[in-house]
């Protein structure tokens, strides 16, 4: 009885999203089709994503939420159990049907905000920088991928380069640095954000700036793709951790989630069945794995966890030879996924 009570009060809520988020999670905004917020208890930040628009049911339902910091996620229900502090499930049914009989406000101002931070944050704008930008053969972002060891040249299509990509800290002016702009794809290959990196001059390394990675669009579940989906694919939370791998294993298909939080929450292919985790060997990485794997296993995939022997997999490939990499990636794989994917030793 209480679990379909449930049901209802959770598609109750989700029908009026918003207006839940704003009185619930009031230190967070709404960006786009998310209210973004620290944490499920109000903490101010933006880590927790509440989905406001979107299908009734399903994966990306209004009303569910995911934390990135920590891979936790529900619905509103859970929003209202954890910022009010309520810990008796038949409380958090009791708080629900409270706010549902309290009345709305208009949310129709918010909306001109929405517009305004649309302006340059939203998927649109990551596919006109995608757009402006050039393929990455003889530029500096190709040289700054030689610096870090990474020799493959296939399926670089999500891979561009930007001359002049504006960069701001704070409220400083606005200035200009070379970058590399990776296409955010979603599962039907439609791009929706890009991730930045800008670059020094000289191409051999980062830019000297406070934060020369960013990411903007809509990310969750989402990352940059190589290679067209198979049965088999791996995924790691950098750009270079992944290429430096697919060096190795080059016609594996592989994605990039951008971080740690992203990858605990990356979106299966339907047709994958066995999923190779790269791992960052920090607690961030141990932890993203584990809630990855726990989501796999549970979708019926095999997940199947490589580990670096230095930090990540690119520090691995800059600090030994290739040979000894491939050996110690060999190791890890399937048996009938080595002479699938792996190249010959040279």
């Amino acid at each position: 009885m209480s679990s379909s009570v449930a049901s209802e009060l959770a598609r109750r809520l989700a029908q009026d999203a918003e207006a839940v988020c704003r009185y619930y999670l009031s230190n967070g905004r709404r960006h786009g089709r998310y209210w973004i917020v620290g944490d499920a208890r109000n903490t101010p930040g933006r880590s927790l994503y509440v989905r406001l628009t979107g299908p009734e049911s399903g994966k990306g339902a209004t009303g569910k939420w995911a934390d990135l910091a920590t891979g936790e996620f529900g619905d509103l229900l859970d929003i209202i159990r954890e910022s009010a502090s309520l810990h008796d499930f038949s409380d958090v049914l009791d708080e629900a049907r409270r706010f549902l009989s309290l009345p709305r406000d208009d949310p129709r101002p918010q909306q001109a905000f929405d517009r305004s931070e649309r302006k340059t944050g939203s998927p649109d704008s990551a596919r006109r920088l995608f757009d402006m930008s050039r393929p990455i053969a003889g530029t500096l972002a190709a040289r700054y991928l030689h610096h870090r060891g990474i020799s493959t040249q296939q399926d670089l299509e999500n891979l561009r380069f930007y001359p002049r990509c504006y960069y701001r800290s704070g409220n400083e002016a606005p200035e200009t640095w070379p970058a590399m702009i990776a296409a955010v794809t979603d599962l039907k290959g439609q791009i929706t954000g890009v991730h930045r990196t800008w670059l020094d001059r000289s191409g051999r390394d980062k830019a000297p700036i406070a934060c020369p990675r960013r990411a903007m669009g809509e990310l969750l579940g989402n990352g940059v793709r190589f290679g067209a989906p198979l049965d088999v694919m791996a995924v790691g939370e950098g750009i270079e951790t992944v290429l430096s791998v697919r060096c190795l294993l080059p016609s594996m298909p592989m994605i990039a989630a951008l971080s740690s939080a992203h990858l605990a929450l990356i979106h299966f292919p339907k047709a994958l069945r066995r999923l190779y985790v790269l791992r960052d060997n920090d607690t961030a990485g141990e932890r993203a794995s584990a809630t990855l794997i726990d989501r796999a296993t549970a979708e019926g995939i095999e997940a199947v966890v490589i580990s670096p022997a230095l930090g990540d997999f690119n520090d691995d490939l800059r600090r030994f030879r290739k040979a000894r990499l491939q050996a110690a990636i060999r190791d890890q794989l399937a048996p009938e996924d080595i002479d699938r994917f792996m190249s010959p030793a040279r």
